[in-house]
C-alpha cells in the first residue's frame, strides 16, 4: 500500500451546544431571584436592553399584540393564549418591545416621554400640613425655616441614602469590647483581652488550643492569660468565653448560685446525660430521681450557644417562584410569581436612531449582535416561563390528592413520568425542579419534593410514596403510649396492617432520617417527663 497525501471530503452531523442554547439551558435552572440578577448583568452588557416594573401590565394591555387578560389565562391555566389583542398605534416616543408576565413578545407604545422624571429638584421644596413647618430652599444651598431662624446649607452635600445612614446592629465582638473596656484595666491585661475576644466564635465558645497559644504568642504568662480569661467570663451575655459546654453551663449556673456540688457532678457528665443513664447519673450525684428530674429541668432552662443573641447571620426568606391555589370553581390554578420575574424591554426607538445613524462597520455590526442577543434572550425567557408553567401544571395534576388530602396521599413520582407527560426530556425537567420553591395552600414546597420513590402495598394495590410512609410512620410513633413504645417490628406489623409493605431495615432508615430516636431512647426520654 502506496503512502501518499489525498483530500478526502467526509460529511457528518454532530450535536453542538452553542452560545444560545447554553444560555437557554442556564435560564431554565435558574429561580426568579437568580434570573433578576442574571438579566440585571445583561442590561449592563447590552445597552439596547432595558428592565421595567413586572407589576406594570399597562404597556402590553394597551399595544401588545397580545392583551393582558390572556396573559393571564395562560399563567393560571398553563395552556396557550386565549387570543390576539389589538393592533397599538404609534407613540412616536419610547416604543418599547417588552417580555413580561405575558409570556409573549409585545410591543409597548406607553408614552414615557411624558413621565414625571424631569421635576426640577433645585428648589428642593417640602410641604407639610402646617404653614408653619414648611422648609424651603433653592439651588444655592441655603435653607430657610419659616418658623423662625434660618439654616445655612452652604458645604458640600450628603449624598448618602437613610439606609447608610441608619447605625448598623451591634455584633459580638463589639458588645464585648464595649464592656472590656470597662472592666479591664491594664493595659497589659487589655492586650491579652483584645486577642481572646477576637477568638470567640458566633457562638460565643474560644477554642482551648488556640487560647494555650496566646501566651507564647504575646509574651504572657499562662497565668496571666488564665486570669484574664475568668475575668472575660463575667461578661454578658453569661456563658461567653467558655471552652466547652460544661464550662459553659457551669458559668450561666454560678451566676444563679445553683452550682452545688451534685449539680457539679452533672454538668461533668453530660455524656452520661446524653445517653440517659440515669442510674449513674443518680449515683454520681447521690441524689434520686425527683431531684435529678428536676436538675435536668434547670439544665434545659440554660442557653448552650449564648453568642448567637448578637450579630447572627440573618435567614433569607424563601421566595416562591410559583403560586397554586384553587378558584371559584373548585380547580387548582398555577400561575408564576410575577412580582419577582424581571420585565426586559428592547428600546427599539434607540435601535432605529442607531440604523440611521449608520457608522463604521464595526458599530454596524455591534449593533446587530445586541440586536440579536437581546431578542434571543426575549425568547429564551419566553420558552423559560413556558417550560416552568408545564412541569408545576403537571405536577399539580399528578398530585391532586395531596393538595385536597395531605401528605398521606402524596403519589410516587419520577422525573420520566412528568417527563413523558409534557413531552420534554428527564434533564429538562431536573433543571426546572432544581431550587424552585411551589406556594400552596399547605405551605411552601421545593419542586423536587414531590418527587418520591415508591413502595410497594401489601396487599397489591397502588404503591405508596416514601414521603407518605415516613409522614405515617412519624404519626405512629407521635401517638405511642409512654408505658407501651413500639419497637421497629411492631411498627412494621402496623404499616402492613394499613397495607405498607416494608421492612424493618427500612422504618430504621426512615426514622433516622426523621431523627427519631430508637425505642430504647424514647423510653428513657418519656419516663423523665
Amino acid at each position: 500500500m502506496a503512502l501518499a497525501p489525498r483530500l478526502d471530503l467526509r460529511q457528518s452531523q454532530q450535536l453542538v451546544m452553542t452560545p444560545q442554547l447554553q444560555q437557554a439551558i442556564k435560564l431554565l435552572q435558574l429561580n426568579n431571584l437568580e434570573l433578576a440578577d442574571y438579566v440585571a448583568e445583561e442590561v449592563e452588557r447590552n445597552p439596547i436592553l432595558e428592565v421595567g416594573d413586572p407589576s406594570d401590565q399597562g404597556g402590553a394591555e394597551e399595544g401588545g399584540e397580545h392583551g393582558g387578560t390572556a396573559s393571564d389565562d395562560y399563567l393560571r391555566e398553563g395552556g396557550e393564549s386565549g387570543g390576539d389583542g389589538g393592533e397599538g398605534g404609534d407613540s412616536g416616543d419610547g416604543e418599547l418591545i417588552a417580555a413580561d408576565r405575558s409570556l409573549e413578545s409585545a410591543v409597548d407604545t406607553s408614552d414615557t416621554s411624558g413621565a414625571a422624571l424631569d421635576t426640577d429638584y433645585g428648589e428642593n421644596i417640602y410641604n407639610s400640613d402646617g404653614d408653619s413647618d414648611r422648609v424651603e430652599g433653592p439651588a444655592s444651598g441655603s435653607l430657610s425655616y419659616e418658623g423662625g431662624g434660618s439654616i445655612k446649607g452652604g458645604g458640600i452635600g450628603d449624598d448618602r441614602g437613610l439606609d447608610q445612614t441608619l447605625e448598623g446592629e451591634e455584633n459580638l465582638h463589639d458588645f464585648l469590647t464595649r464592656q472590656m473596656m470597662v472592666a479591664v484595666h491594664e493595659a497589659s491585661d487589655r492586650l491579652i483581652a483584645t486577642h481572646l475576644i477576637d477568638l470567640v466564635d458566633e457562638a460565643g465558645y474560644v477554642n482551648a488550643a488556640d487560647v494555650a497559644d496566646v501566651a507564647p504568642r504575646l509574651g504572657a504568662e499562662p497565668e496571666d492569660v488564665e486570669r484574664v480569661l475568668l475575668s472575660l467570663q463575667n461578661l454578658e451575655p453569661s456563658g461567653v468565653f467558655a471552652r466547652s459546654l460544661s464550662e459553659c453551663l457551669a458559668i450561666q449556673l454560678k451566676e444563679q448560685d445553683r452550682y452545688d456540688p451534685a449539680m457539679q457532678a452533672l454538668v461533668e457528665n453530660l455524656d452520661l446525660l446524653a445517653k440517659r443513664d440515669m442510674t449513674a447519673l443518680k449515683r454520681l450525684c447521690g441524689i434520686d430521681q425527683e431531684d435529678l428530674t428536676d436538675m435536668v429541668h434547670e439544665l434545659r432552662a440554660l442557653n448552650p450557644k449564648p453568642g448567637l443573641a448578637f450579630g447572627g447571620v440573618a435567614v433569607q426568606p424563601v421566595v416562591p417562584d410559583i403560586f397554586v391555589q384553587k378558584n371559584r370553581a373548585g380547580t387548582w390554578v398555577v400561575e408564576l410569581n410575577s412580582d419577582t420575574l424581571p420585565k426586559v424591554l428592547i428600546n427599539s426607538q434607540y435601535v432605529a436612531e442607531l440604523s440611521d445613524i449608520g457608522g463604521s462597520k464595526e458599530a454596524r455590526a455591534f449593533v446587530s449582535e445586541c440586536v440579536s442577543n437581546a431578542n434571543w434572550l426575549v425568547k429564551a425567557l419566553d420558552q423559560r416561563a413556558r417550560t416552568i408553567l408545564k412541569v408545576a401544571t403537571a405536577l399539580v395534576k399528578t398530585q391532586s390528592a395531596f393538595f385536597e388530602h395531605g401528605v398521606r396521599f402524596l403519589k410516587p413520582l419520577t422525573l420520566k413520568d412528568i417527563a413523558d407527560e409534557i413531552g420534554m426530556h428527564e434533564s429538562t425537567v431536573s433543571r426546572v425542579t432544581n431550587n424552585k420553591f411551589m406556594s400552596c395552600p399547605r405551605g411552601m414546597f421545593e419542586l423536587k419534593y414531590f418527587f418520591t420513590s415508591s413502595i410497594s402495598a401489601a396487599d397489591g394495590g397502588d404503591a405508596h410514596s416514601a414521603e407518605s410512609v415516613k409522614y405515617r410512620l412519624k404519626e405512629l410513633i407521635d401517638a405511642e403510649d409512654p408505658k407501651k413504645i413500639l419497637s421497629d417490628d411492631k411498627l412494621v406489623t402496623l404499616m402492613k396492617a394499613e397495607g405498607i409493605d416494608i421492612a424493618r431495615r427500612t422504618v430504621a432508615k426512615y426514622r433516622e432520617a426523621l431523627r427519631i430516636p430508637s425505642s430504647v431512647e424514647r423510653r428513657r426520654q418519656k419516663n423523665m417527663g
